[in-house]
């Protein structure tokens, strides 16, 4: 008896972008994988661009960059307001970042990642680039558990009551800055443990949303303003609250938030305001880490490791990838 499946066409695009967002991280991973530990963080993240803008241009949609590598005068590909995808299908906004980690992969460091996040149009906080204070946990708990304006010492505990366990049972993840360590004190002050990691705040946020294999209860911090749009959409994906807001110190600072539509300084953003609506998101690994694995170069293969996630269906997948066909991957 034969079985007919009809997907409405949509939805059967969308299956189709998701499977396209994969291959532009993969392309970019290896691309700067090749780089790995050759000191040189400006050509890796180069590489990486190009590999990404080269395959972005192939898709069937008709995207616009709204997080990228810098403003036009300061990026010369993927820079914020660039137009991406062959000029055909759905207006989506996109978000890149092409290698999450320069250093990482420079030192051939555990944790660099290519990533990039396709929303429907005009659903992506258009963020300056700027720092951000951030505050982020996983799925499960009621709303408003943690807040960016409760202390740190104050959250641990709100989280430690939410789960039924005594602070010292929360590991807090955090980038190591020394603006961080008032943070870092406060946190210990509870009895809770703190991670530091040098790179990575996406992959950081998105740690905190399978705590019993990461060990990461929750993240916080100050970290870029892109990386944070990007980790709403993965966390909008995954389930987990973040709370956001842009830390805007100067006129200039404000006057570039103007510019792109952020007309309250103070803020704080949501998930649902970095990321509304229907979103894809995608990172490959490029060094080893505890969220993926790097890319390998083998003989006649290269493999490469990828998480895709979206948002309407909560689906998150692991994509192992054997790729044969070196040519593709444009390496001389």
């Amino acid at each position: 008896m034969s079985v007919t499946i009809s997907v409405p066409p949509q939805l059967l695009l969308e299956r189709i972008l998701t499977l396209e967002i994969v291959r532009v991280t993969e392309r970019a991973a290896v691309s700067a994988a090749r780089l790995r530990g050759h000191g040189n963080e400006k050509a890796a993240d180069q590489a990486a661009v190009d590999a990404m803008r080269r395959e972005l241009n192939k898709i069937p949609i008709q995207g616009t960059v709204v997080i990228g590598e810098g403003e036009r005068d300061e990026a010369p590909m993927l820079f914020i307001g660039e137009k991406v995808g062959s000029d055909a299908g759905p207006e989506v906004d996109i978000a890149v970042d092409p290698l999450e980690g320069t250093t990482l992969c420079a030192k051939n460091m555990p944790g660099a990642i290519a990533t990039m996040a396709m929303a429907e149009g005009g659903t992506l906080l258009n963020a300056p680039d700027v720092y951000m204070q951030k505050i982020a946990i996983g799925p499960g708990y009621p709303k408003h558990v943690v807040e960016l304006d409760a202390s740190p010492a104050e959250n641990i505990r709100r989280l430690a009551r939410a789960k039924d366990v005594h602070p010292s049972a929360i590991t807090a993840l955090v980038l190591d800055r020394p603006r961080h360590a008032d943070i870092i004190n406060a946190i210990r002050s509870t009895g809770a443990a703190v991670r530091l990691i040098t790179d990575g705040d996406v992959a950081g946020v998105i740690h905190t949303a399978d705590p019993d294999n990461t060990g990461v209860d929750i993240y916080m911090g100050t970290g870029g303003a892109p990386e944070g749009v990007l980790a709403a959409a993965a966390l909008r994906c995954i389930g987990g609250q973040m709370q956001c807001r842009l830390i805007l110190d100067t006129d200039e600072k404000r006057e570039r938030a103007l510019k792109m539509g952020v007309t309250d300084p103070k803020m704080i953003y949501g998930i649902e305001d970095m990321a509304r609506g229907d979103c894809l998101f995608a990172a490959t690994g490029v060094t080893d880490g505890s969220l993926l694995s790097g890319v390998k170069f083998r003989k006649n293969v290269i493999e490469t490791e990828t998480v895709v996630m979206r948002s309407v269906t909560g689906t998150v997948r692991i994509i192992k990838g054997e790729h044969r066909q070196f040519e593709k991957f444009h390496l001389d």
